[in-house]
């Protein structure tokens, strides 16, 4: 399937310009060949009338000169013939140059005035033969038909000639045509080359709405994609206010639950209770974090992020450096200059965020991250120098929609943000074992 709109276009175009080409051919040979026969018709009637200026009546008789003015007649080798018969159709004359052709003609003589049309000698050649009928020649009564003719392989011959000629000017008239035809298309295309670089520009986040410096009969589409880009933009900002009003008014309740469960805490006999609940309002909360989170950190349907990978892991690993100053753990980077996920900020700050807490607290030293590009993803990797991910669970850990926190309540929520966030990208995560010793996160996205 042919998905270029110009090549369509351009495939259209030819097969018309094509089609008309092939229609054109035969009739232009048509027009030539009525037009030639035309000429010839005219040059053996103006032979005809030399013959009959030059013919003369003596004694009854016809006399004809031995060197006539057309000097084709007078030459043997000649192929323009003439022949003069009588009103039986009795041969009375013919040229020097018809001495040596066996042509079987018999006139008519029916009162038409003259006739133009074809002939076959013995030997099968055509000739184009002009005939016309004379009762006066000289002044004086005499009724001979006089006939020229003219061999029909020379017509043949220049129409063989022009049909060539036309199929090497049709040709590179075609080619020329195709040619001005995709430049002219490469023309009218610009300003869907324009729309293209403006839509590429709101993914990239470099501006919010398509410009109306469009042609009119892009207008209608350009207003369409704009309306949908605000009711996107109103529709998600509704959604994270809402959400942003959810969690406030959960962590209302459940901070009085806490404070409750502390109050009872401080009688012996409720103690066992009081832990039960205790644990409850724990695993909630992580829960109603969590699925904040994967509604929050969705990707845009339309608008795509890419965002610096540097500045996140100065802060990251600033936050964490404190919070597990006593590891001293050493973060190493190995990244190309100015290197940028297709990822939005949050998300990323999120992900990477998950994936690096991890990393600080099971390394013994170590942590490592590495991004490149590969064809057409992006890797990034995350690994750590401590007691790895047993490999009976990493099949569990990354199996789309399990969590660790299932079986272990109030862990693996952070594992389970980063499957979501990377599956709404349309990503790939793998678990693999560390070259430092530890576990390796590897995740492939479309770059």
């Amino acid at each position: 399937m042919i998905r270029s709109l110009r090549l369509r276009l351009m495939i259209g175009a030819a097969t018309l310009a094509i089609l008309f080409m092939a229609a054109l051919l035969p009739a232009l040979q048509r027009a030539f060949s009525i037009a030639l026969e035309d000429a010839i018709q005219q040059r053996l009637a103006a032979d005809v009338a030399t013959l009959v200026s030059a013919a003369r009546i003596e004694g009854g008789r016809l006399s004809m000169p031995d060197h006539l003015p057309v000097e084709d007649f007078n030459l043997p080798e000649s192929k323009l013939l003439g022949y003069i018969f009588d009103q039986k159709g009795q041969l009375v004359w013919r040229s020097t140059s018809a001495q040596d052709e066996s042509i079987d003609y018999s006139p008519k003589y029916d009162g038409l005035v003259d006739e133009f049309t074809r002939i076959h000698d013995r030997v099968g050649q055509a000739f184009f033969v002009y005939d016309v009928e004379i009762d006066l020649l000289g002044g004086k009564q005499a009724a001979y038909s006089i006939v020229t003719m003219q061999p029909e392989s020379d017509f043949r011959e220049l129409v063989r000639g022009f049909r060539e000629q036309l199929y090497v000017w049709l040709g590179g008239a075609l080619l020329i045509l195709l040619g001005m035809l995709w430049l002219g298309l490469g023309w009218g295309f610009r300003s869907m080359r324009g729309l293209r670089a403006e839509l590429d520009q709101i993914e990239a986040g470099e501006r919010e709405r398509l410009s109306d410096e469009h042609p009119d009969e892009m207008l209608r589409l350009t207003g369409s994609l704009n309306r949908l880009l605000d009711s996107e933009r109103a529709q998600r900002e509704r959604y994270r206010n809402s959400l942003g009003d959810l969690a406030h008014s959960l962590k209302t309740p459940l901070a009085v639950l806490q404070g409750v469960s502390e109050n009872l805490a401080a009688q012996p006999q409720n103690r066992e209770q009081v832990q039960v609940l205790q644990t409850q309002i724990e695993r909630m909360s992580q829960q109603i974090g969590y699925q904040l989170q994967r509604a929050s950190l969705r990707k845009s349907g339309l608008i795509r992020h890419r965002t610096a990978l540097d500045p996140l892991l100065d802060t990251l690993g600033g936050a964490l450096d404190k919070v597990y100053r006593d590891k001293r753990v050493l973060l190493e980077r190995d990244l190309p200059p100015g290197f940028a996920l297709p990822l939005e900020r949050g998300a990323l700050l999120e992900m990477l965020g998950n994936l690096l807490e991890n990393a600080y607290r099971l390394c013994l030293t170590k942590v490592r991250v590495s991004a490149r590009k590969q064809g057409r993803f992006v890797e990034l990797v995350v690994e750590d120098d401590g007691p790895g991910v047993p490999a009976s669970q990493r099949e569990r850990i990354l199996k789309r929609g399990e969590r660790l926190d299932a079986q272990h309540p109030g862990q693996g929520i952070g594992t389970a943000v980063v499957k979501d966030i990377i599956d709404s990208y349309d990503g790939e995560l793998a678990l693999e074992d560390s070259e430092l010793g530890g576990a390796c996160f590897r995740i492939r996205l479309p770059g």
